[in-house]
Parts: C-alpha cells; structure tokens; sequence
C-alpha cells in the first residue's frame, strides 16, 4: 500500500529504519519464531493489490473509540477473534491514520511493526494452522486528513464513510469484503451526543458527563460497511413489514422536515421483498449526515445519506425515492452477499441500480427500457473509459470516482437487462430470488453468477454473459437488433 503523500527526510527515513530496526530486535526478544517481515502483502485483489490479508479468517471485531472532538484523534482499542488458515509466525492487519500503541496475541505481547498501510505483527509464540486466536490492538483513530474515505466530519460530529478501503483509516483488520465478520461497537462521547452504528442497540451507561453507546450486528459485515455515526441527533422508530425495526437517524433539528421522506421506506421494503425475497437483516433504517461526501452509501443495516439530498431544488420525488431504493437494494445485494473481489463490483452497483430503475418505472413513469436504450448507446464509451463491466479500470488515487464508474452501475444494469431478455422475465426472477438465498451473508464472484444464472435458466449462459462482461465493444442487444452503440472517443 503506497505510502501517505510527502517525501520524508533523510533524517525521518534514518529514524524510521532504525525504529524497524528496534521492532525487529524486539521480536526476538519476545521469543516470536520470525521478526517481522517488513512489507505490506494483501489478498491480491486485481484492483486493491494489498488489501486484506492472507493466513486468517477474522470472525468477530470489537471496536472501542473515545470521541471527544470531531478534530481530534480518537483513542482506540480494536479486539479482533481469527482462525488462522496457515500456521502464523507472523501476520498483516491493515491499518493506517492512528498510532498503534501496543499489540497482544492471546494475552501475550506481541513485536509490530508499521510498514506502509499496514501493521506486520510478530507473537510471541506461532499461531498454529486452525487455532482461534485473539488480537488487541491498543491505537489511536485519527480523523484528521482523510481525504478519501473512511471518517469523515459533519457539521458537529463524525460519520464513516469506508467504501473501498477506508475501513483500515479507521481501526485495524483485514479491509476485504471477502472476509466478513460480526462487529460490537463501544463508544464513548459527550453524553449530550447521540452515537449510532449498525446493528442493533446493546446499552448505554452514563458517567459524570459521557456516555459509552454499545451496539451489536447480528449478521456478518464487511468492513467497507462499518458505520458509527457521532452528533446532535433524533432516532425515529417505526415498523417495517413481518415487524422489522426501522430505526432512522437525523440531525435534531432537521427531523421533522425530513419525517415525510422517512415514512416512505417500510414500503419501500415491501417493495424490494417482492422483488428479491425477506429483507435479509436485524434492521434497517436512514442515517442522513449534516457531512459532504458526494454520494450515498450502503453501509448495512443504516444506509448513509446527505443531508442536502432531501433539500436540493427542482429534484423530483420519484428520482429521490428511487435512490432511496438503490441504496436499500445493497441490503441483499452488497451487503448480504458480497463481492468476492471487488472486480464483482457490478453485481453490486449493477444491481442497485436495476432496482432503481424498476422502482422509477413502477413510481415515476419513466420507462427501464428507455434508460437501458441509453445507456446501450454509451456503453462503448464507459467501456473505454472504465473498462468492461467485470474488469473495471484501477482506482486512481485521489480520485473521488475510484472505481465506482458508469459502467458498473448502468453497465451493470444493462447486462442483467440483456440477462432478462434472453432467458426471460419468470427465469430472471427466479434467478435472482435464489442468488441472496443461496449466498446469503456469504460472498459471491461473477463467475457464480454466471453458473446460477445456467443453473435456473437450464441453459449454459457462460459464452454469452463473457461477452457482456468481459468484452471490450458491447453486444447486440437480444430483441432489440436496432440499438446501436455510439462510436466511442478514446479516453
């Protein structure tokens, strides 16, 4: 992972050698089989080469922050249940934007080592291959300079926007969706603030004047999901179908304003029932932040929201309740099943944004078939652009668009468009009830898709979903010869 922008002096680069230098000493001192190898490693994830980490499955996290200021860096404590996959003389959290104090592997102190974006950790005894092991980590989280994802500041307090890789400017772990895990959150904050995060709600003391907010998810997360909100806040509660708690989360002074928008969405979750089966979470509800982030997201169980997004001029209702929708359709497909990698990002925003579309044809009159002839006719262009559908281009860095491009949201959409016209409408309905059912709080790949996909269908979709997502021109469209795609510029 590359390093923080600025060149080090030669001072500060002699400095930070020889403290690695001393880290490693101190490794064998502790009596661990290895020191630590000095270099950050990842899953080898095409696009996140050294996201996540190799060697253990995390099960379980939990968070502990002390929030005093939302300029301030946190102090953190990040206590981390594993099984290790292969014997661990050593191993890799991601981390960066705090300072890690102190490092124990069951109990036991262990040598670390920080190295780029992340911490290479030496216990004092290997872990073998199948044990259940215990990490806590002793850190600061630092909100301060995080430009491109992970906390990000409100007009009075903090929210977490981690989509891709922001999770690990948080707290350490392995950033991948591909290792889901449950999460307990403790947070202590002035008692006058609100605190939310996903899940559900697990207590809340108060002493002299902080209050410490538990909350607990019931289903596996990844760590690109993670929400803890903090600030001056209203929580509404209503009821969703099959009694489901909608908890919603506003600025306090904004709620009634917003109550009408809110009172859509347990209709909105019927809707969605409908479409892909049980909503397939503990709760659910809006968190709409007094914050700048320049999208929406989908972090689970509290979907996350501008709060200019229900004040902007001249937007109509139906467009906002469709991308209400959107980020609500993540709760199955995203959120419940994830990407393995994050080149099956189309199955995530591809998805979404099918969904929104069906809910803007259904609520505001504007036909899918319309929008899929549009983006047919660009969809050259975002291929150029983006790259194919399930080969996305590299995120640039410092790019607020990244990865997320029109070519897995749209692009996405007309694939399962094309999907739909060949194998038809009942088909394509089954397929997708059966995808969050059989992948349900698990992670999923493209290649899986396509295997279902032959599986319902009762024909071998393989070839022609390859063409769809893997090439570089779009195909003809099935029972629209007449589309064309427009001649795309080069990029």
């Amino acid at each position: 992972m590359p390093h923080s922008p600025g060149t080090p002096s030669r001072r500060r680069r002699r400095l930070r050698r020889r403290s690695v230098a001393l880290v490693v000493a101190a490794a064998f001192l502790l009596g661990a089989v290895d020191p630590p190898a000095v270099a950050a490693v990842g899953v080898d994830d095409r696009l996140f080469p050294n996201l996540g980490n190799p060697g253990y499955d995390v099960t379980s996290y939990d968070l502990s922050f002390d929030y005093r200021a939302k300029d301030q860096p946190l102090d953190a404590v990040t206590t981390i249940v594993a099984k290790a996959t292969a014997p661990l003389g050593r191993f890799n959290l991601d981390f960066t934007h705090g300072t890690v104090r102190s490092v124990q592997v069951d109990g036991a102190p262990a040598a670390f080592a920080p190295v780029q974006e992340d911490v290479v950790v030496a216990p004092a005894r290997a872990v073998p291959q199948g044990a259940t092991f215990t990490v806590t980590v002793h850190h600061t989280s630092d909100p301060r300079g995080n430009t491109e994802a992970g906390w990000v500041p409100t007009t009075d307090g903090l929210v977490m926007a981690n989509q891709p890789d922001g999770a690990h400017r948080v707290f350490p772990g392995n950033d991948h969706p591909s290792d889901k895990a449950l999460f307990t959150f403790h947070v202590t904050a002035p008692k006058d603030l609100t605190v939310v995060a996903n899940g559900l709600a697990a207590g809340r003391t108060t002493q002299g004047d902080r209050t410490t907010w538990t909350y607990r998810t019931v289903h596996p997360m990844a760590t690109e999901l993670a929400q803890i909100s903090i600030g001056h806040y209203a929580v509404p509660q209503r009821t969703g179908p099959h009694g489901l708690p909608v908890r919603d989360v506003v600025p306090a002074e904004g709620a009634g304003t917003l109550e009408p928008w809110l009172a859509k969405t347990p209709d909105q979750i019927v809707w969605m029932e409908r479409k892909a089966g049980p909503y397939p979470f503990e709760n659910y509800g809006l968190l709409v932040a007094d914050a700048s982030t320049g999208f929406e997201l989908e972090t689970q169980t509290l979907s996350l929201f501008e709060s200019g997004m229900f004040s902007r001029a001249g937007i109509p209702p139906w467009y906002l309740e469709s991308i209400m929708v959107h980020e609500l359709a993540h709760h199955w497909f995203g959120d419940s099943v994830s990407p393995r990698t994050w080149s099956d990002l189309w199955l995530n925003e591809g998805h979404a944004t099918w969904y929104e579309a069906l809910y803007a044809e259904e609520r505001g009159g504007t036909k899918l078939e319309d929008r899929m002839r549009v983006a047919y006719q660009l969809s050259d262009q975002w291929r150029v652009e983006g790259g194919p559908v399930a080969v996305p281009r590299p995120p640039v860095r410092g790019s607020k668009e990244g990865i997320f491009r029109p070519n897995v949201y749209d692009g996405g959409a007309l694939v399962l468009y094309a999907l739909r016209q060949r194998i038809g409408a009942p088909a394509f309905e089954r397929l997708e009830h059966e995808w969050v059912t059989r992948h349900a709080d698990g992670t999923a790949s493209t290649a899986d898709f396509a295997a279902l996909a032959t599986e319902v269908s009762g024909h071998d979709q393989a070839a022609f979903l390859n063409t769809w997502l893997y090439g570089q021109r779009t195909p003809a469209m099935p029972g629209h010869p007449d589309w064309k795609a427009a001649t795309p510029k080069l990029a």
